[in-house]
């Protein structure tokens, strides 16, 4: 399934560009993942909890994420497994950076391909419902991280200096906010057929 998403970081390009750079802090910022370190290879390896109600999933594995600095485009290829659900996941993403006046536009194109239990939830617009609340929580985080970078700017051009804001602890993603999503998406599905019945 193919998702993409579009949000807004209130930081300049160059700033969020360095960002981007640096792993280990970008997955800080992800809900329910967990940065396990660089392979000899250069691969990145990692780990993504999920939990919706009685159904739990724990991805572990590996990416290679690449860099193009004309386009300030990032690509990640990476696939992991979910040792006990023996669920299995690969996503294919690219992450494109723009400037937007002193802010920066992210358009975040994946594809997820998704086997074993956890495809059952594989719909195309849960799953969009699903990252657009794991969007919202990475781009505050994200700001958060950048807060106290930006204090030094401040304090640097001589004006005063501002408290840098706390960067929220990386949790698991959270059952209740996928089951809210999960509910507008069916409620959104149930009123487009209803709209449909009407038009036809």
């Amino acid at each position: 399934m193919k998702i993409t998403q579009v949000f807004t970081v209130g930081r300049p390009l160059p700033v969020v560009w360095d960002f981007f750079h640096d792993i280990p802090r970008v997955a800080a910022c992800v809900p329910g993942a967990e940065y396990l370190g660089e392979k000899e290879d250069g691969r990145h390896s990692g780990r993504v909890t999920t939990k919706v109600g009685p159904f739990q999933a724990s991805f572990e594995g590996e990416a290679e994420v690449t860099y193009d600095e004309g386009t300030h485009a990032v690509t990640a290829n990476g696939k992991g497994v979910d040792r006990k659900g023996a669920s299995r996941g690969k996503l294919a993403m690219t992450c494109t950076c723009e400037a937007a006046g002193d802010a920066t536009k992210v358009t975040v194109d994946a594809d997820i391909q998704l086997s074993g239990p956890i495809a059952q939830f594989g719909r195309t617009s849960l799953f969009n419902e699903v990252a657009g609340v794991l969007v919202q929580s990475f781009v505050q985080n994200t700001e958060a991280q950048l807060a106290p970078l930006a204090s030094v700017e401040a304090a640097s051009a001589g004006q005063a200096q501002a408290m840098p804001a706390p960067v929220p602890p990386t949790k698991p993603v959270s059952g209740t906010s996928l089951i809210l999503a999960s509910l507008k998406a069916w409620i959104v599905a149930l009123f487009r057929r209803k709209e449909a019945g009407r038009n036809a």
